[in-house]
């Protein structure tokens, strides 16, 4: 004899099951598919970042050549690049990253800069200086515009190439005053200023530069001025009052610039890498490392900082300095 309890659970098992209560999976299995394709792509794309961030090896070599590219305005701080500016922590990060990488043997800098801060030159030549005396040979690649500040940083490498159109040179310091006074005058404008020295508002826009602060901003910049001859005359083995010569801020084409002693050779940023690989030792083809290029990786996690109310915030204690801009 059946029991209930047996006879139930068979009819229980036995009856259909509404088909509005079966769990409808295809549209999740399309989810988990789409999900699963997005990771794959996400994963594919870092591969290819970090492939090509290595020079195309996975295997390390003994025979790199680090490529870090100058580009904008240098100044010292810390603002995203990209934005046309340059930092000198930045380039300075890349050069010690490059020094401490046993399997990089020389460095080649990519300089597309019309110049900037002197403080900023000074903090990456440091850092040039450095890495020379970790015997780590520095060639300079100067593209449209190397100039001033970028100059400045050019003149203590091994090496540097041109093009006969780059421009170059302005070996110089200029540091700019505003004087809005008439301005204000014509508004209406009224400044009271409480200031606990004579040279304290130097600069202000309330006002021109009185005649002792006109001949102090002269000894100031001369004073940098002359740190700047003296690094072009040492780097380049010319002689001081040679320096002096060429130094009054004039603009140099890069065959000007050569037939001066200014540069070496004319060549592009591959003729540098090829000159950087010999300094360092390296017998056949080098693997380039592109330091600060831009890459897939950031071009797909990046952020969005380029409207230039972003710029205006990052750079404003440079561009608008109120003691004046000194470059």
């Amino acid at each position: 004899m059946i029991s209930d309890y047996t006879l139930s659970h068979h009819t229980m098992q036995d009856d259909p099951v509404p088909q509005e209560q079966i769990p409808k999976r295809k549209g999740r299995k399309k989810q988990y598919i789409a999900v699963v394709m997005i990771l794959i792509l996400v994963i594919g794309a870092s591969f290819a970042a970090i492939y090509y961030s290595a020079g195309g090896e996975f295997y390390t070599k003994d025979d790199r050549v680090a490529v870090i590219y100058v580009q904008g305005t240098m100044l010292s701080g810390s603002i995203p690049g990209g934005l046309g500016y340059v930092t000198s922590e930045e380039i300075s990060d890349y050069i010690q990253d490059a020094v401490e990488d046993e399997s990089i043997r020389a460095i080649v800098l990519r300089i597309n800069s019309p110049g900037g801060s002197p403080a900023a030159a000074e903090e990456i030549v440091a850092e040039i200086k450095k890495a020379q005396a970790e015997d780590v040979p520095i060639v300079v690649s100067m593209g449209d515009v190397a100039a001033s500040a970028a100059y400045y940083i050019s003149a203590p490498t091994d090496m540097i190439y041109a093009n006969p159109s780059t421009m170059t040179g302005s070996i110089g310091v200029i540091w700019t005053f505003e004087n809005m006074s008439g301005y204000y005058e014509e508004e209406g404008i009224e400044f009271h200023v409480a200031k606990s020295g004579e040279f304290k508002d130097m600069g202000g826009p309330w006002r021109g530069l009185s005649d002792d602060e006109k001949e102090y901003a002269d000894t100031v910049i001369i004073e940098v001025y002359n740190r700047f001859v003296d690094e072009v005359a040492s780097g380049r083995n010319m002689s001081r009052s040679d320096v002096k010569d060429l130094a009054d801020g004039r603009i140099y084409t890069g065959a000007k610039a050569k037939n001066l002693g200014l540069v070496d050779d004319f060549g592009n940023m591959y003729d540098a890498i090829e000159m950087a690989s010999e300094l360092g030792g390296i017998d056949g083809e080098p693997t380039v490392i592109y330091m600060n290029k831009p890459t897939l990786s950031r071009l797909l996690f990046g952020s969005d900082t380029g409207s230039s109310q972003t710029i205006e915030k990052f750079v404003g204690y440079f561009e608008d300095n109120p003691f004046g801009k000194i470059t």
